[in-house]
């Protein structure tokens, strides 16, 4: 019987500290905040009708959280590409944004050198690598982040910067007390969910308890979708485990009719909502339905709610209450969450080809 209580169990299966890096996410998310507005761009970049965000993983998924929460207010697009190549749209009006944590994903790596040939507006975010050395030689500005850690927990270094980036040239209002407010609720979420906080009276223990042995598939709606997609993506790779992350109302015309067939599978899935009191009223409605239509076919689930009141630090304590909940459910399954593996041996092999 794995005991989350104890001390012993975190330091034997997380022997890298993963725990440390998702428990430092808000001091890491002002950090960078200030980093970010630190940094100079060029005064020409202030001409773009457009965004593109190059990115693989956990460097990619900062663009995700980005266009999600422009969305409620931008009139200009941003686009996350996960390609060798980059979309064909970019022109001198584009922001194009290579990231790389490692500086080596070959799909960035492939698609920046196309942009190279373009003449849109470039930036690069990365700790180093080849990404860094070709943009130093293309006299390309370079945000350097130096924060260690694995790409999905430098997180706070692949979003913020580009949300204060975009801020700078207008393509969001000012987020400073935005920012300041997610500081704040994401503090006072750590005593309750870290994993100093006992299984009784720490909700994201219990949930992870809950998806232990089942399918978890994430539900989230709107600028919350993106906090869905990270969910599974962090289950995947700190638990080891399956996951999938379906998106309100769109589940609404073809999910649902799915539920039936095969019977059997549904005792081993459970559904987790990712909720905002922002969302539509008809989509918060659907919330509701749906929930209804599960338990109609004995499919476990639960609601998770977002807090603060800004619609950053809404998506923000979704993210923060998953990443931890991928972490205890790691420990269930007696896996070291920090490693890998499987990715490595693809890349090796890649690299062999």
């Amino acid at each position: 019987m794995i005991n989350l209580d104890d001390p012993k169990l975190h330091k034997k299966l997380d022997p890298s500290g993963m725990r440390e890096r998702i428990r430092e996410l808000p001091q890491q998310c002002l950090k960078a905040w200030q980093q970010a507005l630190d940094f100079k761009l060029p005064a020409n970049y202030s001409r773009v009708n457009k965004v593109v965000i190059l990115g693989m993983g956990g460097s990619a998924i900062g663009g995700d959280l980005l266009s999600s929460l422009a969305s409620l207010e931008s009139k200009t697009p941003i686009t996350v590409s996960r390609d060798y190549t980059m979309p064909a749209f970019v022109d001198n009006k584009t922001l194009l944004i290579a990231s790389s944590y490692s500086g080596m994903t070959e799909e960035t790596l492939s698609a920046f050198g196309q942009a190279l040939q373009t003449p849109a507006k470039k930036l690069v975010i990365t700790t180093g690598g080849k990404l860094k050395k070709t943009a130093a030689q293309n006299d390309i500005p370079i945000f350097t982040v130096d924060y260690k850690s694995p790409p999905r927990a430098a997180l706070a270094h692949s979003f913020i910067p580009v949300l204060s980036i975009c801020q700078k040239l207008g393509v969001v209002s000012n987020k400073s007390k935005d920012v300041a407010e997610m500081g704040r609720v994401l503090k006072s979420m750590q005593d309750s969910i870290d994993e100093s906080s006992p299984l009784k009276s720490n909700p994201a223990k219990q949930l992870a308890k809950k998806l232990h042995r089942h399918l978890a598939v994430v539900y989230g709606a709107g600028f919350v979708s993106t906090a869905a997609q990270r969910w599974k993506t962090q289950i995947n790779e700190n638990s080891k485990a399956w996951a999938y992350y379906e998106i309100l109302p769109e589940l609404n015309h073809n999910a649902v009719v799915g539920y039936e067939f095969p019977a059997e599978l549904a005792q081993s899935i459970f559904v987790v909502f990712l909720r905002s009191p922002r969302l539509h009223p008809r989509t918060l409605l659907r919330y509701k339905l749906t929930a209804e239509m599960l338990s109609q076919r004995k499919v476990s689930h639960e609601t998770i709610e977002a807090k603060g009141k800004s619609a950053l630090a809404q998506m923000m304590s979704l993210v923060y209450f998953g990443d931890w909940v991928s972490y205890y459910l790691s420990l269930l399954y007696e896996t070291d969450p920090y490693p890998v593996k499987i990715i490595d041996f693809l890349k090796k092999r890649l690299s062999e080809s």
